[in-house]
């Protein structure tokens, strides 16, 4: 059974996980980076879902993804078994770049906030424009 790419509500992203023993500490508190991990996941499933394999793309353009900038603001901690939500929005599209704007909840509590930039990278690892088809797909995900 392969895993749900998440759902979209609006100009967002929504994507679902559990948290498991590997995602926490000693204490059952899942360990801060690991809020990066959960963020990427969903960034990736959102693409998934508007159809951009980044495999795929990457060996058919030369085309990859890195993040050049994150701020990250942790409000409550996530425990083991929670299951948690991460929405995801786009804030701006550049030329080659992308901003966004994650939070991540427990039912109706918001556990942490992220700000991030990411840069689009061609086959030299130097920035590229973001292909007209990438565009086409993220702009209704733009907040205005």
């Amino acid at each position: 059974m392969m895993a749900s790419s998440g759902s979209v509500c609006g100009n967002a992203h929504r994507f679902t996980l559990r948290v498991y023993w590997e995602d926490t500490d000693a204490a059952g508190i899942v360990y801060y980076a690991n809020y990066l991990k959960f963020a990427e996941r969903a960034r990736t499933e959102m693409l998934r879902l508007l159809g951009v394999a980044q495999d795929e793309q990457r060996r058919a353009t030369g085309i990859v993804f890195a993040v050049q900038r994150c701020a990250v603001e942790y409000l409550a901690p996530a425990r083991l078994d929670d299951a948690l939500t991460v929405e995801t929005r786009l804030t701006a599209l550049g030329h080659a770049s992308l901003e966004l704007a994650q939070a991540i909840w427990r039912g109706e509590r918001k556990l942490a906030l992220l700000e991030l930039r990411v840069a689009c990278l061609g086959p030299a690892l130097k920035p590229a424009r973001l292909p007209a088809e990438l565009r086409r797909a993220l702009a209704p995900f733009l907040v205005h």
